[in-house]
């Protein structure tokens, strides 16, 4: 991936050019953390990889560490550096985003810990869709951070569009799952695939803030 160009470096001061070239790094690197978490999370749920959800804790670890690093670089940046208006809204921005990349990350642990819950069942008949949905909302996330690498605004914003895929898929989800009538034994796999869907639908959301937020660093203006 390419790294984000925010400003030409040649506007700023050499000390804050390079600050803000490594806090790029960083946050394209986080991305990176994130995209692997969620394909992981895909593989624990969907091929019922036990491997694939033990690795999810330690790698969410490593995403919670790049988002503390971040928001501390955003922060010493803002108050030290004395950036211009341009590279305050970039980091202002930044701040935002790599929390909403955290919260995937979160969400991947927490769909591998619901793989983990629902090993012993039999696969139920909307599994195939709610793996649509997953394979949609990585789609997504690689959209969101491909538009942040090339800071393109359009397809920032293309994402608020993806997002109605996701939406429908879950609402289609859930009203299967919750009008259930042939449910036998217990109901948990039921309730772990709502819990499953959710996830997802979340991962899209934040996403699409991620969009919207590269939209804010080309434009200024708050969709």
């Amino acid at each position: 991936m390419k790294a984000v160009h925010s400003n030409p470096d040649s506007q700023r001061p050499p000390q804050l050019a390079r600050a803000i070239r490594r806090l790029e790094r960083d946050v394209l690197s986080m991305g990176a953390l994130v995209e692997n978490s969620f394909r992981l999370s895909h593989q624990a749920l969907f091929a019922r990889s036990l491997t694939a959800a033990e690795k999810l804790p330690r790698l969410d670890k490593k995403i919670d560490r790049f988002y503390r690093q971040i928001e501390s670089d955003c922060t010493a940046i803002m108050t030290l550096q004395a950036p211009t208006a341009q590279d305050l809204r970039c980091l202002s921005a930044f701040m935002q985003l790599v929390r909403d990349l955290e919260r995937i990350g979160d969400y991947a642990k927490d769909l591998a810990e619901i793989a983990i819950k629902i090993f012993p069942y039999p696969p139920h008949t909307c599994l195939s869709e709610i793996e649509a949905m997953s394979l949609h909302a990585q789609a997504m996330l690689a959209t969101s951070l491909g538009a942040l690498a090339d800071l393109d605004e359009v397809g920032g914003r293309s994402l608020k569009h993806l997002d109605d895929t996701v939406d429908d898929a879950y609402d289609r989800v859930y009203q299967t799952l919750a009008h259930q009538r042939d449910v036998q034994g217990v109901v948990e796999p039921i309730v772990l695939l709502a819990l499953a869907i959710r996830c997802l639908e979340r991962m899209a959301d934040h996403a699409t803030n991620i969009g919207q937020r590269v939209a804010y660093i080309v434009t200024g203006q708050r969709s």
